[in-house]
């Protein structure tokens, strides 16, 4: 059994974390493809590394999961809206989820040669 001021401390961590998941006017929605496929294909560090560094680093963005964006042989795949602006980041890893998340997020530059456009052609 938890002590009541380490249940206390697991309440506050999972508060902040649905908050994070909270789309309440953020300048960025970054949603990351958790069906089957991509839990298969490793979206779940993917999830995690992304929803760390937004917290670690506080950028002006809410993380969601979805379900199959469908294209399965392109996962783990993330999306980024900002408005009506939508990218689509595909093979994604932790690694790239960082660097994604800091010059996408951070800096506003979209990371080219992570994104559909780039790997399709």
């Amino acid at each position: 059994m938890k002590s009541l001021e380490e249940l206390r401390k697991i309440r506050e961590t999972a508060k902040k974390d649905l908050t994070m998941r909270e789309d309440n006017g953020k300048k960025y929605r970054v949603v990351v493809g958790m069906a089957t496929c991509g839990i298969a294909a490793g979206a779940r560090p993917v999830l995690t590394a992304i929803v760390d560094r937004v917290a670690s680093k506080k950028y002006d963005a809410a993380v969601l999961q979805t379900g199959c964006i469908g294209m399965c042989k392109l996962e783990p795949m993330v999306e980024i809206y900002e408005g009506e602006r939508k990218t689509t980041y595909v093979l994604v890893d932790a690694k790239k989820a960082k660097k994604i998340v800091d010059y996408h997020l951070g800096k506003g530059e979209i990371v080219e040669e992570y994104t559909i456009g780039h790997v399709t052609k």
